[in-house]
């Protein structure tokens, strides 16, 4: 193999703004912000969520967010700062790059993801039913 993800994730968190759980847990709730869960539904289902936070899977994040894309959803097209995260911190990181690369102006991720948010005591909620 030429490049694991250890090396990807790596270079990802070189290049990206990362934010401590607390620095994350000071912007919920701001207007001008918008979490991003890039889990898997059934992380969402099992472990909960960040209240408030919009749910995109890893898999679709750069269709919903490419404004030419047939699956685009208008909140990526937002003057808003798109706060990501997953479960660790890896998943998140490598998208935060990739939405960067993609030009959209303000990304970062969380230091650690939704386990270390859950672990520092911040708001947890159950995953919405539809």
């Amino acid at each position: 193999m030429k490049k694991g993800y250890k090396a990807l994730v790596d270079e990802a968190m070189a290049q990206i703004k990362t934010y401590s759980v607390e620095q994350a847990r000071a912007r919920l709730g701001d207007p001008g912000v918008c979490f991003v869960d890039v889990r898997d539904v059934r992380e969402l289902e099992r472990d909960g969520v960040i209240p408030g936070a919009i749910h995109a899977p890893r898999g679709m994040l750069e269709f919903w967010v490419d404004p030419e894309s047939p699956y685009h959803r208008p909140v990526f097209a937002e003057d808003k700062e798109f706060i990501l995260f997953c479960a660790a911190g890896w998943r998140s990181a490598l998208a935060t790059k990739t939405l960067q690369d993609m030009g959209l102006p303000r990304v970062a991720h969380i230091e650690g993801g939704f386990t270390a948010w859950k672990q520092a005591g911040a708001p947890v909620a159950d995953k919405p039913k539809k």
